[in-house]
């Protein structure tokens, strides 16, 4: 899915910072790669399928200026992480941002999850982390720093009933960041996490009209969060000072407290 670059975009992507996205084809991946673009970097986006919205994604943000890659992998498996980080360097050399968003859910009792739906979910919404953070680390280590940004949820430090692996991986990625911020503060890459509450998003296209409002009812903003809101704090986490590492900051309307 490579495209050639013109002699202009050849010249701007030695220069822009360079943001890999995962889960970027729509919801919140869509919005944290777009606004990324409207901050100034150029993009290596990332979704294990829709290629179609991937590269519909990829379009939005070269018409705002952005240089973009774009690749169908699964990042629940770590060979095909190796081969995202197989580009080359004069790509991945310019990597500033990691931002791992893709993620899976799955709503159901504990005893009615098969070990391979557990399995799956930790793969996915944690061991991912640590598949990509292995690989973008030594890259950021050689440009003198750089950002990672795990998107986590309010169920990794509150847990959700008939949610327990989901809450349980959001939990692990909530003390990754914790661990590996302390472990990267010296180096001058920065570890953060943000935990959004309810989000209007596919994830939760199932609710009924009914649920939906009892849900709002429940939240002190009276309403669920944009993805673009997350985006933004993307944004502001990217632009933070290096002082700021080891936070899960957390985006719910209140929902949290």
């Amino acid at each position: 899915m490579t495209e050639p670059y013109s002699p202009i975009e050849e010249a701007t992507r030695k220069t822009r910072p360079l943001a890999l996205v995962t889960g970027a084809s729509r919801g919140i991946g869509r919005a944290i790669a777009v606004a990324l673009a409207e901050a100034g970097y150029d993009l290596f986006l990332i979704a294990r399928k829709e290629a179609e919205k991937l590269k519909d994604t990829a379009e939005r943000c070269r018409s705002l200026g952005a240089v973009v890659e774009l690749r169908c992998a699964d990042i629940s498996c770590s060979k095909a992480c190796e081969d995202i980080f197989a580009a080359p360097d004069d790509l991945l050399g310019r990597l500033k941002l990691l931002v791992a968003n893709a993620g899976i859910s799955k709503l159901g009792l504990l005893q009615d999850m098969t070990p391979d739906d557990w399995d799956a979910m930790l793969r996915t919404d944690l061991s991912s982390c640590f598949y990509l953070s292995r690989l973008a680390i030594p890259r950021m280590l050689h440009a003198g720093g750089g950002k990672l940004i795990f998107i986590s949820s309010v169920w990794g430090s509150r847990g959700a009933s008939c949610e327990v692996a989901y809450s349980a991986a959001k939990g692990g990625v909530n003390a990754f960041t914790k661990a590996l911020a302390k472990e990267l503060a010296p180096s001058n890459i920065q570890v953060n996490a943000i935990a959004p509450g309810a989000i209007d998003t596919d994830m939760n296209a199932w609710l009924t009209e009914e649920e939906r409002a009892v849900l709002e009812e429940e939240i002190p903003a009276g309403r669920m969060g944009l993805p673009e809101e997350v985006a933004a704090l993307v944004c502001q986490i990217a632009a933070a000072p290096a002082y700021l590492t080891g936070n899960i900051l957390t985006l719910s309307g209140g929902w949290e407290i």
